[in-house]
């Protein structure tokens, strides 16, 4: 249904740009809280594009539809941004569930934390993108989204973080349009439970090791002189691979 994301760049600003793309095969139903195709509806494909820190585009659906030109994506599809590496990108599977998350927790907080003269400069993104393999209705997709949130600030929590997320995290569940419709997403139902277990274990491997943004590693390397600390691989991610 959904293709393994296949990692390429696109140049901007004189730079190699990474990103991530999946393919589906035939059309799926998705909900997503993506800048690109926010919402529930039939969806072709799924982006997620890594971006500098100072990325400060107000047009960034605009930014998105350009990408999927450049790739030749046809139909209504999904887009993401993030300040992480996407070649980080985590994939974890559990009873017939497909996560992948990029986790980057440079900005951990509180959903309800008490609100702030200053707006809070997101530098951490956690996207998550899950394919479920049976047809959900709304209400489940509706309660997919919070079921792989709660697994997510689940994991969050367990790596010693007092926060629940980041300002910009993202969720997108995705599965087929036909064939018997589930009515449930929730954490103990048939496909929600294996959802969150999904989401748990990939959001715990990505926040494992320190998440360096694209941008900050790049200045890095180029500067002279410096030191770039490599990390030790995590199972299941890019540098396994």
């Amino acid at each position: 249904m959904l293709s393994e994301p296949f990692l390429t760049t696109r140049p901007e600003d004189g730079r190699d740009v990474p990103l991530l793309c999946w393919r589906a095969d035939r059309p799926l139903y998705a909900i997503t809280s993506a800048p690109l195709g926010g919402g529930i509806g039939v969806r072709h494909w799924v982006v997620n594009a890594t971006v500098p820190m100072t990325y400060h585009r107000d047009d960034p659906a605009d930014h998105l539809a350009g990408l999927a030109r450049q790739l030749d994506l046809d139909g209504p599809g999904v887009g993401l941004l993030t300040g992480v590496d996407v070649a980080e990108v985590v994939a974890r599977a559990d009873g017939g569930v497909r996560v992948w998350a990029t986790v980057g927790l440079g900005t951990p907080v509180q959903a309800a934390a008490p609100a702030t003269p200053a707006a809070v400069e997101p530098v951490g993104t956690v996207n998550i993108v899950a394919l479920v393999p049976v047809r959900l209705g709304d209400a489940a997709l509706v309660n997919a989204v919070a079921t792989a949130t709660e697994a997510k600030t689940q994991a969050i929590v367990e790596l010693g973080l007092p926060a629940t997320g980041t300002p910009t995290d993202a969720v997108t569940v995705l599965c087929p349009t036909d064939g018997p419709v589930d009515s449930y997403g929730g954490p103990r139902s048939r496909w929600g439970a294996p959802l969150a277990r999904a989401v748990h274990a990939a959001v715990l491997a990505g926040g494992a090791h320190e998440v360096v943004p694209w941008s900050d590693r790049l200045r890095l390397e180029e500067s002279p002189g410096s030191v770039l600390f490599t990390r030790s691989a995590i199972p299941g991610s890019a540098a396994d691979r």
